[in-house]
């Protein structure tokens, strides 16, 4: 049986109700300012990633009783910005319903863990995605890739060492385990932005439409 933590979806009954609360809280506020940005021109866009964000994650590699999948939240961050947040709060509603993965009450937790780390890449490498040169963009995606990884982990560690202090050796547990799915996922991501650069860069240029981009591929 799978615990359900490994794979960056906590399942029901793991965490304490504060946890669950705040993070809850914290997804819910990523997911309507995602929505609130959404222009009517984004909504296919975001509906295909969510398409593809749930199918990655329901591939699952078995690593010892638990297992570990493709995320690929640093390679939607880059496209979606804030509607990272819609897009995953929507395909992990979906695995719940549908196959039971993660749980409601745990909705919240796992989105923030999914979608905080793509939104962090959408500020760090989002200028860098559109601007450097082709045969440097596969490095640009592999480190969105990597670090978005790299800070899911970071958090789900979190969550389980602030739920309690029995959780603290299977949190550095998680993080070990996710130290592979981060090469991976660096691959990944590496060779699809620099697709989407090649055959669709305006899926990157038409994304970034906040105030700090205004102006900017014009």
């Amino acid at each position: 049986m799978s615990l359900g933590i490994f794979e960056m979806h906590i399942s029901e009954g793991v965490l304490s109700a504060p946890v669950l609360a705040g993070c809850g809280a914290f997804a819910a506020a990523g997911v309507g300012v995602g929505l609130a940005k959404m222009r009517e021109e984004d909504v296919v866009t975001t509906a295909m990633l969510t398409s593809a964000l749930f199918v990655a994650t329901l591939i699952r590699v078995p690593v010892g009783p638990s297992a570990v999948h493709l995320i690929l939240n640093g390679l939607a961050g880059l496209i979606l910005g804030w509607r990272v947040f819609p897009a995953f709060a929507v395909a992990l509603l979906l695995q719940a319903t549908l196959f039971g993965f993660g749980g409601f009450s745990t909705l919240g937790v796992n989105v923030l863990i999914l979608a905080l780390p793509g939104f962090v890449c959408y500020y760090v490498f989002g200028a860098a995605a559109r601007k450097v040169p082709l045969h440097s963009v596969f490095w640009v995606g592999a480190a969105a890739g990597g670090l978005a990884i790299f800070i899911g982990g970071l958090l789900l560690a979190g969550t389980l060492i602030t739920t309690g202090e029995g959780f603290t050796v299977l949190a550095a547990a998680v993080l070990l385990a996710h130290f592979p799915v981060m090469v991976v996922e660096a691959l990944v991501t590496g060779m699809a932005l620099s697709f989407l650069r090649k055959v669709r860069p305006e899926t990157l240029l038409k994304r970034f439409d906040d105030a700090r981009f205004a102006g900017e591929g014009s």
